[in-house]
């Protein structure tokens, strides 16, 4: 009787980890990469990302439908310190439109445009582009479950940047990335970046990552709706051209209209 129960207990927790489906949003980015999560229609986030250097950029995302959100982002490096300002060239987009929703059978896939990249703007040469290059035009897929911990995402997608492409590299990218949710307040996220469009011609004077951009984060919902993540970016850094991986801190707020 009781090695029957036992049995029945491990095939339940089992079945509950491989085949329950998402019952509520999943998160719409990882670390510095999208997933294909949007937000919901009538919401807004807001988040402050403070990085290497006194950066800190700005944003603001809204869901226009169930499908569809709309963002814009705008910074500077050192604007915390005594260096002189060093400001973004305009602010950024970021658009997303989920084209396929997600069941338990096919994951969810959304397409989308996100130009803003990560680090200080170099404009003093002749690269303009940031010091890690932003996602311009993706398509991502993610695929969710519900552990008896939590949510349980896999993320996979690929990007072309058609903006940034000064340093003579257009290469198609990939990524992926999972988020591992413990309880209702703490998850933990990963993400590789191949950053395959930064590995030719001038970009070697630039490029600090060493095959690829590897991430860690993790992220803690200290009261209901806001977010405050600490990331470890840059896990593979090149010890040729930087000394330790970047520490960096993002605070999001979502609120409803």
């Amino acid at each position: 009787m009781i090695l029957n129960r036992f049995n029945q207990f491990i095939i339940a927790f089992i079945l509950t980890f491989q085949l329950t489906g998402q019952s509520y949003p999943p998160p719409t980015n990882l670390i510095s990469t999208p997933s294909a999560a949007t937000l919901q229609r009538g919401s807004y986030s807001l988040q402050m990302h403070v990085q290497k250097e006194g950066g800190l950029t700005s944003s603001i995302s809204v869901g226009l439908t169930d499908r569809f959100q709309l963002g814009l982002s705008y910074g500077s490096a050192n604007l915390i310190g005594d260096d002189s300002l060093v400001m973004h060239p305009k602010p950024e987009a970021n658009i997303k439109y989920l084209l396929i929703d997600e069941t338990e059978a096919i994951p969810g896939i959304s397409i989308g445009v996100n130009t803003q990249g990560q680090g200080k703007f170099n404009s003093q040469d002749s690269l303009m582009r940031y010091d890690i290059k932003a996602m311009g035009l993706y398509a991502a897929s993610s695929k969710n479950w519900i552990t008896p911990l939590g949510n349980l995402g896999l993320h996979f997608g690929t990007n072309y940047n058609f903006v940034e492409v000064n340093d003579g590299d257009d290469d198609l990218n990939y990524f992926m990335g999972i988020d591992i949710e413990f309880n209702p307040e703490l998850s933990l996220l990963m993400e590789y970046n191949a950053a395959l469009n930064e590995n030719d011609m001038t970009a070697k004077n630039i490029a600090i990552n060493k095959g690829g951009y590897l991430n860690a984060a993790i992220r803690w919902t200290f009261v209901e709706r806001l977010h405050i993540e600490l990331d470890f970016n840059n896990l593979l850094f090149d010890e040729d051209r930087v000394d330790y991986f970047n520490r960096e801190l993002k605070i999001t707020y979502i609120e409803y209209f």
